[in-house]
């Protein structure tokens, strides 16, 4: 907190006061086709990333899981998205946050419906799938502002930044609720909710790679 009010005190503006620019929602940004598509693919994202979070400690109970390792999972799945959120930062760097982004949800995709799907309570799978869904989920959270910030002008980040947002929060906010419809619909059989959480991802994926494609071209080699 200390370094938060040393930083507060030293800070200054970068750039003037801009009223135009202002800093309210911009829906009328959603008319760039490159700022839509990377909306999108956040949205989706965003769907997607917490179900497994809010679902694993109950999916593990199901199967006969003990309560207490059943919610160990829960900080297993935290543990392992500390470098997971730390990390992609550092690979963005050298081949690109859009690629990075690509390359960490098609691999959530692949863990959740081949690990997890296939697990069935399983107590090795499941621990596995925690851990390695938590690192590779953590994408989600650090790079998702900075692919919005790389396809707007500078002076407009913090306001499509709020935009994007205020657009993926429901996806945020739904995504659960709709995971347990989707649950309680099959008789408490995971496999749905698991099927699910995977095709939102599978979407993630293919709409990073749409978005990729219109804000950075088709060169896959080019760092974007």
């Amino acid at each position: 907190m200390g370094s938060g009010v040393l930083a507060s005190c030293l800070l200054r503006k970068r750039l003037p006061s801009n009223k135009k620019a202002g800093a309210s929602i911009d829906l009328k940004a959603l008319a760039d086709v490159k700022f839509a598509s990377t909306t999108a693919a956040v949205f989706l994202i965003e769907f997607a990333v917490f179900i497994p979070y809010s679902y694993i400690s109950a999916y593990a109970m199901h199967y006969g899981f003990n309560s207490q390792k059943a919610y160990l999972l829960n900080t297993l799945l935290n543990v392992g998205a500390v470098p997971g959120r730390a990390l992609p930062g550092y690979v963005a760097d050298r081949f690109g946050t859009f690629n990075t982004m690509c390359i960490t949800s098609f691999v959530c995709a692949a863990l959740i419906l081949t690990l997890w799907l296939k697990a069935a309570g399983e107590e090795a799978r499941t621990t596995s799938f925690t851990v390695l869904y938590g690192f590779w989920s953590g994408a989600a959270i650090s790079l998702t502002p900075v692919c919005i910030s790389q396809v707007c002008m500078i002076e407009d980040i913090g306001k499509r930044t709020g935009t994007a947002f205020f657009i993926a929060s429901f996806g945020a906010l739904t995504g659960i609720p709709i995971a347990g419809a989707i649950l309680e619909a099959s008789d408490d059989s995971y496999g749905g909710l698991i099927v699910f959480a995977g095709i939102l991802y599978i979407s993630a994926f293919a709409t990073f790679v749409l978005a990729r494609g219109i804000a950075g071209g088709w060169c896959w080699a080019k760092l974007f």
